[in-house]
């Protein structure tokens, strides 16, 4: 019996990596994590106690005392919570709380896919397969623009693109495991994918990968 399948999953906002993470976790029978959930539920826990996001020792307890049920929250996926996320998510106190829970969820005996930011470089350093999601900063805008439609919240797409944007420079210049590819993943641009033909190839990717 070979080493759990681990697959580790980073890249930019609405890159499409948690959808391919779900896709795949359900193909090969194995738990999902979208790490995101985790700092949208820590920025959520400080908002909710009236406290400013710019805490860093509040962020830190919130990030120690939280359980699997705070996961489930619907107001996790509000378009607020991605940019309030990203803010606690540069708390070095923050990321070191939660980086046990994630890789708890990844030991266990089957494996598992988790998707991230920095999922292949500091959480999963050995898995067998990273994979680095990426696309244009206007498609993944569009694309982050057609969701929220769909769930009827109203945003500029133009409001979208400087969010992404300044996400994006937030994510990557942060002193606290920054947004980058692992130096053994492999980068799928979905810029011109819709989301069966991302999946193929996300599959093929795995299965070569992991000698499955």
């Amino acid at each position: 019996m070979g080493a759990p399948l681990v697959i580790a999953i980073d890249g930019p906002a609405a890159s499409g990596k948690g959808t391919l993470a779900k896709r795949l976790a359900a193909h090969f029978g194995l738990p999902h994590l979208d790490t995101g959930l985790l700092y949208r539920a820590v920025a959520l826990a400080l908002i909710d106690a009236g406290t400013d996001l710019g805490d860093e020792a509040a962020a830190a307890r919130a990030a120690a005392a939280l359980s699997a049920e705070g996961l489930n929250d619907p107001r996790l996926r509000e378009r607020a919570m991605g940019e309030a996320a990203s803010r606690v998510s540069s708390v070095p106190q923050v990321r070191a709380a939660l980086l046990s829970w994630q890789q708890r969820f990844a030991g266990g005996p089957e494996g598992a896919v988790l998707d991230g930011r920095d999922i292949g470089t500091v959480v999963c350093p050995d898995a067998r397969v990273k994979l680095f999601i990426t696309a244009t900063p206007e498609e993944r805008a569009r694309r982050r623009h057609r969701e929220l439609a769909g769930r009827g919240e109203a945003a500029a797409p133009e409001a979208i693109l400087a969010d992404i944007r300044a996400r994006d420079a937030r994510d990557s210049s942060r002193t606290a495991a920054p947004l980058k590819a692992a130096a053994d993943a492999v980068v799928l641009d979905t810029t011109d994918l819709d989301a069966d033909a991302a999946f193929a190839e996300a599959l093929a990717l795995v299965i070569r990968l992991g000698s499955l």
